[in-house]
Protein backbone atom coordinates (compact mmCIF):
# COMPACT_ATOMS: atom_id res chain seq x y z
CA UNK A 1 0.00 0.00 0.00
CA UNK A 2 1.17 3.76 -0.93
CA UNK A 3 -0.36 6.32 1.25
CA UNK A 4 -1.10 9.56 -1.30
CA UNK A 5 -3.09 12.54 -1.31
CA UNK A 6 -6.08 12.49 -3.46
CA UNK A 7 -6.72 16.15 -4.40
CA UNK A 8 -10.28 16.78 -5.89
CA UNK A 9 -11.21 19.55 -7.98
CA UNK A 10 -14.75 20.66 -9.67
CA UNK A 11 -15.24 23.80 -12.04
CA UNK A 12 -12.47 23.20 -14.22
CA UNK A 13 -13.16 19.90 -14.87
CA UNK A 14 -15.90 21.51 -17.25
CA UNK A 15 -13.67 23.95 -19.60
CA UNK A 16 -13.66 22.09 -22.35
CA UNK A 17 -10.71 22.20 -25.04
CA UNK A 18 -8.98 24.77 -22.48
CA UNK A 19 -9.46 22.22 -19.20
CA UNK A 20 -6.02 21.05 -20.00
CA UNK A 21 -4.37 24.33 -19.16
CA UNK A 22 -6.46 25.30 -16.20
CA UNK A 23 -5.16 21.42 -14.99
CA UNK A 24 -1.69 22.42 -15.90
CA UNK A 25 -1.75 25.94 -13.40
CA UNK A 26 -3.35 23.94 -11.24
CA UNK A 27 -1.06 21.50 -10.87
CA UNK A 28 1.78 23.94 -11.13
CA UNK A 29 -0.07 26.20 -8.05
CA UNK A 30 -0.08 22.93 -5.70
CA UNK A 31 3.38 21.55 -6.69
CA UNK A 32 4.87 25.55 -5.87
CA UNK A 33 3.18 25.67 -2.53
CA UNK A 34 3.77 22.51 -1.09
CA UNK A 35 7.82 22.80 -1.92
CA UNK A 36 7.78 26.03 -0.63
CA UNK A 37 6.10 24.96 2.91
CA UNK A 38 8.18 21.47 2.98
CA UNK A 39 11.65 22.24 1.69
CA UNK A 40 12.97 19.33 2.40
CA UNK A 41 10.83 17.38 0.57
CA UNK A 42 11.85 18.02 -3.18
CA UNK A 43 11.04 14.39 -4.11
CA UNK A 44 7.59 15.69 -3.76
CA UNK A 45 5.22 15.16 -7.29
CA UNK A 46 1.79 16.28 -8.12
CA UNK A 47 0.42 13.08 -10.31
CA UNK A 48 -2.66 13.75 -12.58
CA UNK A 49 -5.44 11.18 -13.70
CA UNK A 50 -8.81 12.47 -15.08
CA UNK A 51 -10.74 14.50 -12.55
CA UNK A 52 -7.81 14.39 -9.64
CA UNK A 53 -4.29 14.92 -9.30
CA UNK A 54 -2.01 13.02 -6.54
CA UNK A 55 0.42 13.72 -4.15
CA UNK A 56 3.19 11.67 -3.88
CA UNK A 57 7.10 11.42 -2.28
CA UNK A 58 5.82 13.21 0.98
CA UNK A 59 7.33 11.93 4.29
CA UNK A 60 4.41 10.76 6.53
CA UNK A 61 5.36 13.31 9.24
CA UNK A 62 4.50 16.20 6.61
CA UNK A 63 1.35 14.63 5.75
CA UNK A 64 -0.39 17.15 7.45
CA UNK A 65 1.39 19.97 6.95
CA UNK A 66 1.16 19.22 2.83
CA UNK A 67 -2.83 18.80 3.93
CA UNK A 68 -3.35 22.21 5.22
CA UNK A 69 -1.32 23.65 2.62
CA UNK A 70 -2.76 21.96 -0.64
CA UNK A 71 -6.44 22.75 1.03
CA UNK A 72 -5.43 26.62 0.52
CA UNK A 73 -5.08 26.77 -2.98
CA UNK A 74 -8.04 28.18 -5.20
CA UNK A 75 -9.42 25.26 -7.68
CA UNK A 76 -8.93 22.41 -5.32
CA UNK A 77 -12.17 21.43 -3.76
CA UNK A 78 -10.84 18.66 -1.22
CA UNK A 79 -8.07 16.99 -0.19
CA UNK A 80 -8.35 13.50 0.54
CA UNK A 81 -5.48 10.99 2.61
CA UNK A 82 -6.03 8.03 0.24
CA UNK A 83 -4.17 4.43 0.08
CA UNK A 84 -3.68 3.21 -3.14
CA UNK A 85 -3.39 -0.94 -4.19
CA UNK A 86 -3.75 -2.69 -7.01
CA UNK A 87 -6.41 -3.12 -9.31
CA UNK A 88 -6.88 -6.73 -7.44
CA UNK A 89 -10.04 -7.62 -5.02
CA UNK A 90 -8.07 -8.90 -2.46
CA UNK A 91 -5.37 -5.82 -2.56
CA UNK A 92 -8.72 -3.60 -2.35
CA UNK A 93 -10.24 -5.71 0.23
CA UNK A 94 -7.13 -5.46 2.50
CA UNK A 95 -6.72 -2.11 2.36
CA UNK A 96 -10.29 -1.50 2.84
CA UNK A 97 -10.16 -2.93 6.52
CA UNK A 98 -6.66 -1.23 7.25
CA UNK A 99 -8.13 1.82 6.62
CA UNK A 100 -11.48 1.53 8.28
CA UNK A 101 -9.62 -0.11 11.79
CA UNK A 102 -8.08 3.29 11.70
CA UNK A 103 -11.69 5.39 10.74
CA UNK A 104 -13.18 3.63 13.45
CA UNK A 105 -10.33 4.40 16.14
CA UNK A 106 -10.53 7.69 15.87
CA UNK A 107 -13.89 8.24 16.18
CA UNK A 108 -15.73 4.79 18.41
CA UNK A 109 -14.76 6.58 21.64
CA UNK A 110 -17.49 6.35 24.34
CA UNK A 111 -19.58 4.96 21.24
CA UNK A 112 -21.30 1.13 21.54
CA UNK A 113 -21.72 1.38 17.54
CA UNK A 114 -19.85 3.18 14.09
CA UNK A 115 -21.93 3.37 11.00
CA UNK A 116 -20.85 2.97 7.75
CA UNK A 117 -21.13 2.71 4.02
CA UNK A 118 -19.13 2.26 0.69
CA UNK A 119 -19.14 4.16 -2.34
CA UNK A 120 -17.43 3.03 -5.30
CA UNK A 121 -16.66 5.01 -8.48
CA UNK A 122 -15.09 2.72 -11.36
CA UNK A 123 -13.96 4.93 -14.27
CA UNK A 124 -11.38 1.93 -14.90
CA UNK A 125 -13.89 0.28 -16.79
CA UNK A 126 -12.38 -2.88 -17.29
CA UNK A 127 -12.52 -3.71 -13.46
CA UNK A 128 -14.41 -7.50 -13.35
CA UNK A 129 -16.94 -6.17 -11.20
CA UNK A 130 -18.90 -3.10 -11.13
CA UNK A 131 -19.38 -0.46 -8.39
CA UNK A 132 -22.37 -1.78 -6.81
CA UNK A 133 -21.13 -5.27 -6.46
CA UNK A 134 -17.53 -3.50 -5.03
CA UNK A 135 -19.93 -1.38 -2.92
CA UNK A 136 -21.35 -4.95 -1.30
CA UNK A 137 -18.33 -7.19 -1.63
CA UNK A 138 -15.78 -4.86 0.19
CA UNK A 139 -18.44 -4.12 2.90
CA UNK A 140 -19.45 -7.38 3.52
CA UNK A 141 -15.66 -7.82 4.27
CA UNK A 142 -15.45 -4.85 6.51
CA UNK A 143 -18.08 -6.27 8.80
CA UNK A 144 -16.27 -9.21 9.07
CA UNK A 145 -13.10 -8.21 9.83
CA UNK A 146 -13.52 -4.61 11.95
CA UNK A 147 -15.41 -5.01 14.88
CA UNK A 148 -18.20 -2.41 16.32
CA UNK A 149 -19.53 -1.35 12.62
CA UNK A 150 -22.69 -1.27 11.07
CA UNK A 151 -23.91 -0.31 7.79
CA UNK A 152 -26.00 2.85 7.35
CA UNK A 153 -26.49 3.56 3.66
CA UNK A 154 -28.21 7.28 4.47
CA UNK A 155 -26.22 8.89 6.74
CA UNK A 156 -23.43 6.74 7.86
CA UNK A 157 -20.71 8.19 10.13
CA UNK A 158 -17.75 7.56 7.97
CA UNK A 159 -17.85 6.88 4.17
CA UNK A 160 -15.47 4.89 2.62
CA UNK A 161 -14.76 6.13 -0.67
CA UNK A 162 -13.25 3.72 -3.57
CA UNK A 163 -11.59 4.86 -6.98
CA UNK A 164 -10.74 2.13 -8.96
CA UNK A 165 -8.15 3.52 -12.01
CA UNK A 166 -6.38 2.60 -14.40
CA UNK A 167 -2.78 2.42 -12.15
CA UNK A 168 -4.68 1.76 -8.53
CA UNK A 169 -7.32 1.55 -6.58
CA UNK A 170 -7.73 4.79 -4.34
CA UNK A 171 -9.02 4.14 -0.86
CA UNK A 172 -10.58 7.33 1.37
CA UNK A 173 -12.48 8.27 3.86
CA UNK A 174 -11.54 11.81 5.34
CA UNK A 175 -11.67 15.15 3.18
CA UNK A 176 -10.98 18.18 3.33
CA UNK A 177 -12.30 20.70 1.95
CA UNK A 178 -11.08 23.59 -0.20
CA UNK A 179 -11.83 26.65 -1.59
CA UNK A 180 -12.87 25.38 -4.81
CA UNK A 181 -12.89 28.36 -7.88
CA UNK A 182 -10.67 28.47 -10.48
CA UNK A 183 -6.40 28.22 -10.59
CA UNK A 184 -4.56 31.61 -9.56
CA UNK A 185 -3.14 32.85 -13.17
CA UNK A 186 -5.78 31.14 -15.57
CA UNK A 187 -8.21 34.59 -15.49
CA UNK A 188 -4.81 37.19 -16.00
CA UNK A 189 -3.46 39.79 -13.96
CA UNK A 190 -4.64 42.34 -11.96
CA UNK A 191 -4.01 44.84 -9.03
CA UNK A 192 -5.85 44.60 -5.39
CA UNK A 193 -5.87 47.71 -3.45
CA UNK A 194 -5.02 46.98 0.57
CA UNK A 195 -6.10 49.40 3.32
CA UNK A 196 -5.50 47.46 6.25
CA UNK A 197 -9.13 46.77 7.26
CA UNK A 198 -11.56 43.84 6.76
CA UNK A 199 -12.85 44.53 3.52
CA UNK A 200 -9.73 44.59 1.00
CA UNK A 201 -8.31 41.15 2.18
CA UNK A 202 -11.44 39.80 1.32
CA UNK A 203 -11.95 40.88 -1.91
CA UNK A 204 -8.07 40.35 -2.81
CA UNK A 205 -9.07 36.09 -1.94
CA UNK A 206 -12.09 36.48 -3.52
CA UNK A 207 -10.13 37.90 -6.79
CA UNK A 208 -7.62 34.92 -6.28
CA UNK A 209 -10.50 32.39 -6.08
CA UNK A 210 -11.53 33.29 -9.39
CA UNK A 211 -8.09 32.99 -11.19
CA UNK A 212 -6.64 36.51 -11.12
CA UNK A 213 -2.92 36.69 -10.41
CA UNK A 214 -3.00 39.81 -8.38
CA UNK A 215 -0.25 41.79 -6.64
CA UNK A 216 -1.33 44.43 -3.57
CA UNK A 217 -0.45 47.85 -3.55
CA UNK A 218 -0.71 49.61 -0.18
CA UNK A 219 -0.58 53.53 0.16
CA UNK A 220 1.15 54.57 2.82
CA UNK A 221 1.47 58.23 3.85
CA UNK A 222 4.42 58.17 6.64
CA UNK A 223 5.05 59.79 9.37
CA UNK A 224 1.38 60.76 9.22
CA UNK A 225 0.46 56.66 9.71
CA UNK A 226 3.65 55.50 11.10
CA UNK A 227 5.48 51.98 10.76
CA UNK A 228 3.10 49.75 12.63
CA UNK A 229 -0.12 50.40 10.54
CA UNK A 230 2.50 49.12 7.30
CA UNK A 231 3.23 46.54 9.54
CA UNK A 232 -0.07 45.22 9.57
CA UNK A 233 -0.82 45.14 6.09
CA UNK A 234 2.46 43.27 5.88
CA UNK A 235 0.59 40.57 8.16
CA UNK A 236 -2.34 40.35 6.09
CA UNK A 237 -0.41 39.53 3.24
CA UNK A 238 1.34 37.28 4.50
CA UNK A 239 -1.79 35.47 5.05
CA UNK A 240 -2.99 35.98 1.95
CA UNK A 241 0.26 34.49 0.45
CA UNK A 242 -1.20 31.31 1.45
CA UNK A 243 -3.44 30.72 -0.88
CA UNK A 244 -1.22 32.00 -3.67
CA UNK A 245 2.86 31.96 -2.88
CA UNK A 246 3.97 34.52 -5.66
CA UNK A 247 1.60 36.92 -4.12
CA UNK A 248 3.76 40.36 -3.75
CA UNK A 249 2.55 43.07 -1.89
CA UNK A 250 4.03 46.99 -2.93
CA UNK A 251 4.26 50.32 -0.67
CA UNK A 252 3.32 53.23 -2.85
CA UNK A 253 4.69 56.76 -0.49
CA UNK A 254 0.95 58.67 -0.34
CA UNK A 255 2.69 61.48 2.22
CA UNK A 256 3.06 64.00 -0.81
CA UNK A 257 -0.24 63.39 -2.30
CA UNK A 258 -2.19 63.31 0.47
CA UNK A 259 -0.76 66.61 2.20
CA UNK A 260 -0.59 68.58 -1.29
CA UNK A 261 -4.95 67.34 -0.97
CA UNK A 262 -4.79 68.42 2.93
CA UNK A 263 -3.31 71.60 2.14
CA UNK A 264 -5.02 72.55 -1.53
CA UNK A 265 -8.00 71.40 -1.97
CA UNK A 266 -11.61 71.52 -0.39
CA UNK A 267 -11.98 69.88 3.03
CA UNK A 268 -15.75 68.08 2.25
CA UNK A 269 -13.93 66.52 -1.00
CA UNK A 270 -10.91 65.51 0.29
CA UNK A 271 -11.75 61.51 0.28
CA UNK A 272 -12.97 61.81 -3.04
CA UNK A 273 -10.00 63.65 -4.59
CA UNK A 274 -7.52 61.09 -2.59
CA UNK A 275 -9.78 57.80 -4.01
CA UNK A 276 -9.07 59.34 -6.98
CA UNK A 277 -5.39 60.10 -7.05
CA UNK A 278 -5.09 56.30 -5.49
CA UNK A 279 -6.92 55.04 -9.14
CA UNK A 280 -4.37 57.31 -11.12
CA UNK A 281 -1.30 55.73 -9.14
CA UNK A 282 -3.36 51.92 -9.29
CA UNK A 283 -3.62 52.34 -13.06
CA UNK A 284 -0.42 53.00 -14.04
CA UNK A 285 1.20 50.37 -11.81
CA UNK A 286 -0.93 47.73 -12.82
CA UNK A 287 0.16 48.41 -16.50
CA UNK A 288 3.63 48.61 -15.38
CA UNK A 289 3.41 45.12 -14.26
CA UNK A 290 0.96 43.88 -17.08
CA UNK A 291 -1.98 43.70 -15.56
CA UNK A 292 -6.12 44.19 -16.64
CA UNK A 293 -7.93 45.43 -13.63
CA UNK A 294 -7.95 46.98 -10.46
CA UNK A 295 -9.94 45.61 -7.15
CA UNK A 296 -11.21 47.44 -4.41
CA UNK A 297 -12.74 46.27 -0.84
CA UNK A 298 -15.29 48.81 -1.59
CA UNK A 299 -19.04 48.03 -0.44
CA UNK A 300 -22.08 49.95 -1.92
CA UNK A 301 -22.82 53.14 1.08
CA UNK A 302 -20.73 51.28 4.03
CA UNK A 303 -19.05 55.13 3.81
CA UNK A 304 -19.82 58.50 2.11
CA UNK A 305 -16.93 57.61 -0.32
CA UNK A 306 -18.76 54.45 -1.07
CA UNK A 307 -22.22 55.70 -2.43
CA UNK A 308 -23.27 55.47 -6.07
CA UNK A 309 -22.31 58.71 -6.36
CA UNK A 310 -18.85 58.35 -4.77
CA UNK A 311 -18.02 55.46 -6.77
CA UNK A 312 -19.05 56.51 -10.32
CA UNK A 313 -16.81 59.95 -9.65
CA UNK A 314 -13.70 58.08 -8.35
CA UNK A 315 -13.63 55.58 -11.20
CA UNK A 316 -13.66 58.33 -13.61
CA UNK A 317 -9.98 58.79 -12.51
CA UNK A 318 -9.26 55.37 -13.06
CA UNK A 319 -7.72 54.05 -16.68
CA UNK A 320 -8.43 50.74 -16.28
CA UNK A 321 -12.09 48.55 -14.89
CA UNK A 322 -12.53 48.75 -12.08
CA UNK A 323 -13.89 45.64 -9.80
CA UNK A 324 -15.51 45.55 -6.32
CA UNK A 325 -16.37 41.89 -4.92
CA UNK A 326 -18.07 42.96 -1.88
CA UNK A 327 -20.17 45.85 -3.45
CA UNK A 328 -23.04 43.89 -2.27
CA UNK A 329 -22.40 41.92 0.55
CA UNK A 330 -23.25 43.03 4.19
CA UNK A 331 -20.65 43.76 6.47
CA UNK A 332 -21.10 40.22 8.61
CA UNK A 333 -20.63 38.35 5.45
CA UNK A 334 -17.63 40.35 4.69
CA UNK A 335 -16.89 39.92 8.77
CA UNK A 336 -17.52 35.76 8.23
CA UNK A 337 -15.68 35.73 5.39
CA UNK A 338 -12.25 37.53 6.88
CA UNK A 339 -12.70 35.31 9.91
CA UNK A 340 -12.60 32.16 7.41
CA UNK A 341 -9.57 33.22 5.49
CA UNK A 342 -7.78 34.55 8.43
CA UNK A 343 -7.00 37.82 8.50
CA UNK A 344 -9.85 39.43 10.67
CA UNK A 345 -7.52 39.73 13.76
CA UNK A 346 -5.24 41.20 12.02
CA UNK A 347 -7.04 43.53 10.56
CA UNK A 348 -9.14 44.58 13.86
CA UNK A 349 -5.45 45.86 14.78
CA UNK A 350 -5.94 49.48 15.81
CA UNK A 351 -3.85 51.54 13.35
CA UNK A 352 -5.47 53.88 11.13
CA UNK A 353 -4.50 53.80 7.21
CA UNK A 354 -4.03 57.41 5.12
CA UNK A 355 -7.79 57.18 4.56
CA UNK A 356 -9.31 57.30 8.02
CA UNK A 357 -6.55 59.64 9.14
CA UNK A 358 -7.89 62.80 7.92
CA UNK A 359 -12.04 62.33 7.10
CA UNK A 360 -13.75 65.67 6.72
CA UNK A 361 -16.44 65.97 9.65
CA UNK A 362 -19.54 66.20 6.66
CA UNK A 363 -17.76 64.42 3.69
CA UNK A 364 -19.89 65.17 0.48
CA UNK A 365 -21.76 62.02 -0.29
CA UNK A 366 -23.10 63.06 -3.59
CA UNK A 367 -20.22 64.45 -5.38
CA UNK A 368 -20.38 65.67 -9.05
CA UNK A 369 -17.54 65.06 -11.18
CA UNK A 370 -17.91 68.54 -12.74
CA UNK A 371 -16.98 69.40 -8.78
CA UNK A 372 -14.61 66.59 -8.39
CA UNK A 373 -12.20 68.24 -11.17
CA UNK A 374 -12.33 71.75 -9.59
CA UNK A 375 -11.23 70.35 -6.47
CA UNK A 376 -8.03 69.10 -8.15
CA UNK A 377 -7.25 72.38 -9.95
CA UNK A 378 -5.12 73.35 -7.06
CA UNK A 379 -2.74 70.64 -7.04
CA UNK A 380 -0.51 69.42 -10.34
CA UNK A 381 -2.28 65.86 -10.56
CA UNK A 382 0.41 64.30 -13.02
CA UNK A 383 3.19 64.95 -11.39
CA UNK A 384 2.33 63.77 -7.84
CA UNK A 385 1.13 60.72 -9.77
CA UNK A 386 4.60 60.29 -11.47
CA UNK A 387 6.34 60.54 -8.17
CA UNK A 388 4.26 58.59 -6.33
CA UNK A 389 4.41 55.65 -9.15
CA UNK A 390 8.61 55.64 -8.99
CA UNK A 391 8.11 55.51 -5.56
CA UNK A 392 6.66 52.11 -5.36
CA UNK A 393 8.94 49.68 -3.55
CA UNK A 394 8.10 45.90 -3.10
CA UNK A 395 7.80 44.94 0.77
CA UNK A 396 9.09 41.56 1.89
CA UNK A 397 7.06 39.01 2.93
CA UNK A 398 9.24 36.15 4.14
CA UNK A 399 8.55 34.91 7.81
CA UNK A 400 12.11 36.13 9.24
CA UNK A 401 11.42 39.46 8.17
Amino acid sequence: MEKVLLIRYGEIGLKGQNRKYFEDTLRRNILLAVRNQVSDNQDIQVLRSYGRFYLTGFDAEHQEECMDVISKIPGVVGVCPAIVVDNVVDAVEEGAVAIMKEAVAQISLGRSTVTFKVSTKRPNKSFPFTSPEMNQRIGAVILKNVPGLSVDLHNPDIILNLEIREKGTYLYVYDRPGPGGLPVGVSGRGTVLISGGIDSPVSAYMAMKRGVDVNALHFWSYPITGQRAKDKVVDICKVLRQFHPQFRLFIAPFTDIQTQIIEKCPENYRVITMRRMMMRVATEFCKNEGGQVIFTGENLGQVASQTLESLTVIEDAAGLPILRPLICFDKTEIIDKAKEIGTYDISCLPYEDCCSVFVPKHPVTKPTLERAIAAEKNIDVDLLVKECVEGIREAQLEDDI
